[in-house]
């Protein structure tokens, strides 16, 4: 369904996906923003980012902008996202900051047709938290020529340079200021291909730098300000199970969204940061955590690490190189420390609604028990997980339920593919569960 007057919503974004605003093929540089306004279901994303900064040659940007107004305003209101164009702006260069204004201007010009489709602005390469504001004030400038409404358009920042990572950490300090222009702000993305060049980093490959410091402080930061935390591009297009990885690993650290160069990785992201439809066990190796096969009641490992004998009344349990000789209760414990349990969401709903009733009944804490049949090299071995659940591990357990309910509501497009996901039943209990 059309969407006019935009203004963001979301408490979750899985996806932000970047599009040039303008290339020089096939005689309609436009195309790529085309098609990608036409994406629906899992192709879309929660956020397009038109983009007429790095995405767009210099030379072709006023052509590009032209390019954003037309097709924004032609199509923009049937993208089931938000739209959020990405205009020039960089801390050194002013000249570059007035071509931002006159985006900004162009593109909330209620006369153009766009801006009713617009939810707002991503900034890339900022500088100090000045500069921040500076973003901001220019937001609100725009808003009151044209009469939007203040705070009507919010503000998303690219954190690519050391100035702008200790701005993150200036946000404590400047958002209590009545002066401060920055409640608008909506997501801290991480930008890792400029972050490099700026601190003059190398690797043998030409491969980026993982940068765990940066992705911690754009989660925290995006945490002090109510903001979204969203990973950076993964560059590597073709490499889907790489990109999982960057999901899983990005998700562990708060950043629950993830930027997306093509619609093959938005569909991945788009799954991928949801929970499983189905659970499975695994089994955690110095390299990598398996997945445990399921056969009949059994789970089965498969790899070469670890290996199982059964000797009389105890057990040579080998892994890597090492071996040590087990009783029975010793071997469960250390099959204990490594094996796991991945729930899917129909698992998660079945904890939360157990926890509810022992809360509602005045109960408090209890435990949850997942039991498992572990076969190595035909040996089998009955093992338990127990973990007490209170309330602090019940918040912690609705974080991915919220996060589906979000996509549930804001995503009607989905809807279908959701219900081939999980089925109608587990996404009418997971909905109606922490309401």
């Amino acid at each position: 369904m059309a969407r006019s007057n935009r203004t963001q919503n979301r408490s979750f974004v899985r996806t932000v996906l970047t599009t040039p605003a303008a290339e020089q093929r096939d005689g309609n540089s436009a195309k790529k923003l085309d098609t990608a306004v036409g994406l629906r279901g899992m192709q879309a994303p929660d956020v397009w980012v038109p983009d007429n900064e790095d995405g767009t040659a210099p030379a072709l940007r006023a052509e590009g902008l032209q390019n954003l107004v037309d097709v924004i305003a032609a199509d923009g209101a049937d993208f089931p996202g938000e739209i959020h164009p990405r205009i020039p702006w960089h801390r050194d260069a002013p000249e570059t900051r007035d071509s931002g204004y006159h985006h900004l201007r162009e593109l909330a010009d209620p006369e153009n047709g766009a801006i009713d489709h617009i939810d707002g602005f991503v900034i890339p390469e900022v500088g100090a938290i000045d500069d921040w504001n500076k973003a901001a004030e220019l937001l609100s400038l725009v808003e009151a020529e044209y009469e939007l409404g203040a705070g009507r358009l919010s503000m998303s920042v690219v954190v690519e340079s050391s100035q702008a990572e200790q701005a993150i950490t200036d946000l404590q300090e400047e958002l209590p200021k009545p002066t401060n222009t920055l409640e608008r702000l909506y997501m801290l993305v991480v930008g890792g291909a400029d972050y490099t060049k700026d601190m003059g980093a190398i690797t043998p490959t030409g491969s980026l730098p993982e940068w765990d410091a940066l992705q911690h402080s754009v989660a925290r930061g995006a945490s002090l300000a109510g903001a979204l935390g969203i990973g950076g591009a993964y560059l590597a297009t073709t490499d889907i199970d790489g990109y999982r990885d960057r999901i899983t690993a990005n998700q562990a650290t708060g950043l629950l969204g993830i930027w997306a160069l093509t619609p093959t990785q938005v569909t991945e992201a788009n799954r991928e940061t949801l929970p499983p439809a189905s659970g499975h066990w695994r089994i955690e190796t110095p390299e990598s955590d398996v997945a445990l096969r399921s056969a009949d009641d059994t789970q089965v490992y498969e790899g070469n690490y670890f290996g199982l004998e059964e000797q009389g009344d105890s057990y040579v349990f080998a892994a890597g190189a090492e071996g040590q000789r087990l009783t029975g209760a010793e071997l469960r414990a250390e099959l204990q420390k490594v094996v796991s349990y991945v729930p899917s969401l129909a698992d998660i709903v079945d904890s939360i609604e157990a926890f509810e009733q022992e809360r509602d009944a005045g109960r408090g804490a209890n435990t949850v028990t997942r039991s498992a049949r572990v076969r190595i090299d035909d040996v089998e071995v009955d093992i338990e997980l127990t973990r007490m659940w209170d309330e602090a591990v019940y918040q912690t357990r609705m974080t991915p339920v919220r996060l589906f309910q979000d996509v549930y509501q804001n995503r009607p497009d989905q809807h279908d593919e959701l219900a081939e996901m999980y089925g109608e039943s587990v996404i009418q209990r997971a909905n109606a569960i922490g309401t």
